[in-house]
């Protein structure tokens, strides 16, 4: 059972970049201190998305790290993920618990407070907020939102705030010190030239500027 929302969560990426596959990826994230991967693929037969997910899953499990699929509740469940992140207009979060159970990790995406608040009434154990900085990583990403928007719904929500959108080593201090539990990063690991030590600049710069953040 993973205990608490991870930190440093690295969504795996093959379309900015195709040097590296998905579980490659998963591997380098894991082995530089991410302890939490998502699996985020729109395009492929629900076939090849369950063969790569299941993976991934292996390979998290082997190293106590948790696994999440965005969007994909079907191929979550067929991998035995440990958890799903669903958008605003994904699958729902209320039938998302109960088919998944209590045990599973369940993060909901949010761009504004209402969304966040939407997240935390549907049950969902983490809110993935942003774009708080400008991002090439999602084409349907909506308008930035800034830290001082991060620093209110990490404020006005009891749920560890996950902050997506441009982030890095520059601009990761500034979002752990509004309040947000952890980062969520793509361009700044999958487009690096070594994904591993891309991942552990941001994992000991995470830990170092985080004086204790929420844990659940």
């Amino acid at each position: 059972m993973i205990q608490k929302i991870g930190k440093l969560h690295v969504l795996t990426d093959t379309v900015l970049q195709s040097r590296f596959s998905h579980v490659e990826l998963t591997e380098m994230a894991i082995a530089g201190g991410a302890d939490v991967i998502q699996f985020r693929q729109k395009q492929g037969s629900t076939r090849e998305l369950i063969e790569i997910a299941t993976q991934m899953k292996r390979a998290c499990a082997d190293k106590g790290v948790a696994f999440v699929v965005n969007d994909r509740i079907d191929v979550a469940i067929a991998a035995k993920a440990d958890g799903v992140h669903l958008g605003q207009d994904d699958f729902p979060i209320p039938l998302a618990r109960q088919l998944l159970g209590n045990e599973s990790i369940i993060g909901g995406s949010a761009a504004t407070l209402e969304e966040a608040r939407k997240c935390l009434a549907d049950g969902a154990d983490y809110v993935g907020f942003g774009p708080v900085f400008p991002t090439g990583s999602k084409d349907d990403a909506g308008p930035v939102s800034g830290v001082e928007t991060l620093k209110m719904i990490a404020e006005a929500i009891p749920l560890p705030i996950i902050a997506i959108g441009g982030i890095g080593l520059g601009n990761t201090p500034a979002i752990v010190g509004a309040g947000a539990h952890g980062i969520a990063v793509i361009s700044a690991v999958c487009c690096q030239n070594d994904p591993c030590q891309a991942t552990n600049a941001l994992c000991e710069l995470l830990y170092a500027v985080n004086s204790g953040g929420r844990h659940v």
